[in-house]
């Protein structure tokens, strides 16, 4: 459990910096929005993971899914390896710890 938790800290953290960048960088206030919603929901997640409910990590998958699909596309048109390249494949890691951690529990 304690990885999961990790992983969606972690990329919720990330997420929270790129909008950030996102932001200073291209004045895209959709960025700093989006990296700051699901960053915090990423972060709760996790919270709520380490108090022990199950739902949480339900919700940092999707989140995460949600993240990889947006950067994946992003990477598809922009053939950019940052960010979108970087976060996609992070996102990955990240979905792979979670999803192993959902098969862990059943």
């Amino acid at each position: 459990m304690i990885l999961s938790i990790i992983s969606a800290l972690s990329y919720g953290i990330l997420a929270i910096i790129g909008g950030i960048i996102g932001y200073i960088q291209a004045n895209s206030q959709v960025s700093l929005f989006s990296g700051s919603i699901s960053g915090l929901l990423l972060i709760f997640a996790a919270y709520f993971q380490l108090q022990g409910q199950v739902w949480a990590l339900i919700l940092a998958v999707l989140v995460t899914t949600v993240l990889v699909v947006v950067f994946a596309v992003r990477l598809a048109k922009t053939r950019k390896f940052m960010p979108a390249g970087l976060m996609t494949i992070l996102g990955i890691l990240a979905l792979a710890v979670m999803v192993n951690q959902i098969v862990a529990l059943r």
